[in-house]
C-alpha cells in the first residue's frame, strides 16, 4: 500500500525564513512557467510542454546563482510537472464538456507546497525510531529541520513535501510497500447512513455525533473576519488578522479530521462489512439558483443547508474510511443512496409521506415506525448485500 504521513516541523528562525525563500522561488518559477506557456500559443501558435520547459532549468539557475540555483533541480522539476497536470486536468474538463477552469497564476496564499519526488535527491528524511526528538529531514538550501515524529513511519519513503499553513510548517512522506495491518474478523456487517444531525448511524441503532466544529467556532470566524477590513492593505496588522482567520480554519479543519479518524476506526473494529451511500458531494452542496418565475427561492435554506452537510465533513470521513478499511482488510460496499431515506424497511414501500420528520420515520402502507436514519441504514445494507451477492454470482 502506498500511504501519506504528516508531520510538524520545527524550524529555527533561519530555517523558518529559508522555508518561505524556497517556497516563494518556486511559486515564481510556476508563474514563469505558466506565462512561457501562455505568451508562445498566443503570439506564435507553439504548444510549450514539460520538456520544452524542463530543458530551460539549467539556463535558469545559472542566470540566478543566489535565487533558483538554491534549491534542488528536482524540486524545480516536480514544480513544471505540477504546472503541466493542471494543464492535462483542463485539456479533460474541455473534452468532457466540463467549466474548464484554465490554470491560473499563484499568489503568495495560492502556493504552499514543495515537493521533492526522490527521497535521497536533495532531501533526505533522517528518522531515528528510538529518538524521536532527534529526528529531522535534511533539505538542500536549508538544512537539517526537527520534525516532531509523533508516529513510526513504515515502508519506503518514496517522496517528500514541505507545506506551509498558516504560521506552520508540515512535512509530508509519501511511503510506497506500507504492510497492512488486518483486523480479526468480527463476522458482523453494518450499513451506515450520513446525515446532519448525526454524522454516521449505523443499521444496529448506533449514532455518532456530529460535532459541528464549524458552527461552534462560528461567532469567533465571523468577529475575525471583519477585523481586516478595518486594516490598511499590505500593512503588518492586517496580516495578523489575517493569520487569526486562518488559524481558525485550520483549527476547524484539524478538529474534524480528528473525528473522522476517531469514528471511522470504531466502525473498523466492529464490522467485516461497510454499507455506505456512494454520495455525490459536490452535486449536492450546489448553489440554488431558484427558478425562472421565482429566482431566489429557498436559496438562504439551501445555503444552510449546503454548509451544514460540508461541515460535517462526509467527504473527509469516507476518504478515511476507505483508508482504513484498506488497511484493516475490511470490505466497503458503495450503493445508491436514492430511495433509502423514504423506503420502510419492513414491507418495501416507498413514499415521500413515511418520512414525517427529519428524525421520524412511518410507513403509511404497513404502520412499521423506526428512527427514520436507523431505517434508512438498514436499506442500505440490504442494497450493499445484494450487490455482493450478485457479484459473487457472476
Amino acid at each position: 500500500m502506498r500511504r501519506s504521513l504528516k508531520f510538524l516541523l520545527r524550524p529555527t528562525s533561519k530555517q523558518a525564513v529559508a522555508l518561505a525563500a524556497c517556497l516563494e522561488d518556486h511559486r515564481q518559477l510556476y508563474n514563469a512557467a505558466l506565462e512561457h506557456r501562455c505568451t508562445a500559443y498566443r503570439k506564435a501558435g507553439v504548444t510549450v510542454r514539460y520538456g520544452d520547459q524542463s530543458g530551460l532549468l539549467k539556463h535558469i539557475r545559472a542566470d540566478d546563482p543566489d535565487g533558483q540555483a538554491r534549491w534542488s533541480f528536482s524540486s524545480q522539476q516536480a514544480t513544471l510537472r505540477r504546472l503541466d497536470r493542471a494543464f492535462s486536468a483542463f485539456f479533460t474538463r474541455v473534452r468532457q464538456g466540463r467549466t474548464p477552469g484554465f490554470p491560473r497564476f499563484k499568489g503568495r496564499g495560492r502556493f504552499d507546497t514543495v515537493q521533492w519526488p526522490k527521497d535521497g535527491d536533495g532531501c533526505r528524511w533522517d528518522s531515528q525510531p528510538e529518538h524521536p526528538t532527534a529526528t529531522c529531514v535534511r533539505l538542500q538550501g536549508i538544512g537539517h529541520v526537527r520534525v516532531h515524529q509523533h508516529r513510526p513511519v513504515k515502508g519506503r519513503v518514496k517522496t517528500i513535501s514541505v507545506k506551509r499553513e498558516g504560521s506552520r510548517w508540515y512535512v509530508v512522506l509519501s511511503c510506497d510497500d506500507v504492510p497492512a495491518e488486518p483486523l480479526p474478523a468480527t463476522g458482523a456487517v453494518a450499513g451506515v447512513d450520513m446525515g446532519v444531525a448525526s454524522l454516521v448511524t449505523t443499521s444496529d441503532g448506533v449514532h455518532v455525533a456530529n460535532a459541528r466544529h464549524l458552527a461552534v467556532t462560528a461567532d469567533r470566524l465571523a468577529a475575525a473576519q471583519r477585523e481586516p477590513a478595518r486594516k490598511k492593505r499590505g500593512s503588518r496588522r492586517r496580516r495578523k488578522a489575517v493569520a487569526r482567520v486562518a488559524a481558525l480554519h485550520g483549527k476547524v479543519r484539524r478538529q474534524r479530521l480528528d473525528g473522522a479518524h476517531k469514528a471511522a476506526l470504531a466502525l473498523m473494529g466492529c464490522y467485516d462489512v461497510i454499507v455506505h451511500e456512494d454520495l455525490r458531494i459536490t452535486n449536492m452542496t450546489r448553489s440554488a439558483a431558484g427558478t425562472s418565475e421565482r429566482p431566489g427561492r429557498n436559496v438562504a435554506q439551501k445555503s444552510g443547508l449546503n454548509r451544514s452537510i460540508l461541515d460535517a465533513g462526509w467527504g473527509v470521513f469516507l476518504t478515511v474510511l476507505a483508508h482504513k478499511a484498506e488497511s484493516a482488510g475490511r470490505k466497503l460496499i458503495a450503493v445508491n443512496p436514492a430511495g433509502t431515506s423514504r423506503t420502510c424497511s419492513r414491507c418495501g414501500h416507498c413514499a415521500r409521506e413515511n418520512r414525517v420528520t427529519q428524525a421520524e420515520f412511518a410507513c403509511t402502507a404497513c404502520g412499521h415506525t423506526a428512527h427514520a436514519d436507523v431505517d434508512a441504514a438498514i436499506n442500505i445494507l440490504r442494497a450493499g448485500l445484494a450487490l455482493r451477492q450478485a457479484a459473487e454470482a457472476a
